[in-house]
């Protein structure tokens, strides 16, 4: 089988969806590699070392002429056109983006959304979401350092004593514990808050402080357990409380890493205007849900309504960052995680032969087809005696 490796050509995109590494296991199954001339150059992997490993360096109508075609981002119009009816694409193509998906089944696709994969043992080695924000978490406390005018760690010197950087970690998932494991790494004071009571031991166990907004009813309880390893809405009880106390953390804090996001929802607003006015200038936060958040006077802010997406901007003293796509800034070891979750993810896929194979009795090749056939994936389920393996 014909597999095309695109270069990505949206905005900020440094990514590839293969590498050298993963392209010889492809030739390896008898698969046919084409990658696009300068596909990887932004990641440091250049064609030679593709060319080296077997791959045909070809342009991009080649490339997404393939009868599978790898890409990190969702393919643009001018891009969809190249592709031929019946050709497979897998990436990370958002799938909550339903004219994304429409545009895959209107031209003929067979679509496959990474970011929907449950999370699962099983799905581990394919989890996009994880790999990539685990990236991401690290980037920001480098961001926040490119920003913040002082040391992080504690030193003693002949001038005198410099505190420890003070930094709140707003939502422990992958990207918040990796965030507050570098920032502890490099010096600072950690605090870390989650609706999750479940994620205190890890945020202790990496160094931080656990910010704790204790529950008062079964519903604030239940609904901090989260599914499938995701926090859902709290109710507005909790949320009430747990705004008073950001607030009085945020002001003692002088770096703020924001990573709360609900799949499928507006981010939530976890760092007031209010609360902004009264932080420390000089401040900087760094927020990950920049561009997902509510819409208010025009812009679509992040866990900060004040937050601009893809843009570093100052308000009341306090830096407020909302690059979109930190991971990217990481471009090769990001793609070198990323280029091993969708080889694990073919693995489903593609029988020995080297044929196409989707499986909708697999949980996680039924969660992440998008369309198949000119139609959309709602049509296509796994069966009732599909078991989910254990979640994460």
């Amino acid at each position: 089988m014909d597999i095309g490796i695109p270069a990505e050509t949206r905005k900020d995109e440094a990514r590839v969806a293969a590498t050298p590494e993963t392209v010889k296991k492809l030739i390896a199954q008898g698969h046919k590699v084409l990658v696009q001339a300068g596909a990887g150059q932004l990641a440091s992997y250049v064609d030679d070392a593709f060319a080296t490993v077997g791959a045909e360096i070809v342009d991009a109508k080649l490339a997404f002429g393939a009868d599978i075609v790898l890409k990190v981002q969702a393919p643009t119009a001018a891009e969809l056109s190249l592709m031929k009816q019946g050709a497979s694409l897998v990436g990370m193509l958002d799938p909550f983006d339903a004219e994304n998906r429409a545009r895959c089944a209107q031209a003929g696709l067979t679509a496959f959304a990474l970011e929907a994969a449950p999370r699962t043992t099983r799905a581990q080695s394919l989890d996009v979401l994880s790999s990539q924000a685990n990236i991401a978490g690290y980037k920001a406390v480098l961001v926040a350092c490119e920003y913040y005018q002082r040391f992080f760690p504690m030193m003693m010197t002949a001038a005198g004593t410099v505190k420890a950087a003070r930094v709140l970690v707003l939502g422990a998932g992958v990207a918040g514990l990796q965030a507050i494991a570098t920032a502890k790494r490099l010096g600072a004071v950690v605090e870390a808050s989650d609706v999750r009571p479940a994620v205190k031991e890890q945020i202790e166990s990496l160094g931080g402080k656990f910010v704790d907004v204790p529950f008062e009813t079964p519903e604030e309880h239940a609904a901090a357990q989260g599914v499938g390893g995701y926090a859902r809405p709290m109710p507005r009880s909790w949320l009430d409380r747990q705004a008073k106390l950001v607030h009085e953390r945020a002001k003692a804090a002088d770096i703020v890493i924001s990573t709360a996001l609900i799949p499928g929802r507006p981010a939530p607003t976890l760092l007031s205007v209010e609360t902004v006015e009264n932080m420390k200038a000089g401040s900087v936060i760094i927020d990950l849900a920049a561009g997902r958040g509510a819409e208010i006077e025009g812009n679509r802010g992040g866990n900060c309504p004040l937050t601009e997406t893809d843009k570093a901007v100052t308000k009341n003293g306090v830096h407020i960052i909302g690059f979109t796509n930190l991971a990217s800034m990481m471009s090769s070891d990001a793609s070198a995680l990323y280029a091993r979750n969708v080889l694990d993810f073919l693995k489903l896929i593609l029988t020995k032969e080297g044929k196409l194979n989707v499986d909708l009795a697999d949980d996680i090749v039924a969660a992440t087809l998008q369309c198949r056939d000119g139609a959309v994936a709602s049509q296509y389920q796994p069966r009732e005696d599909s078991v989910p393996t254990e979640v994460k």
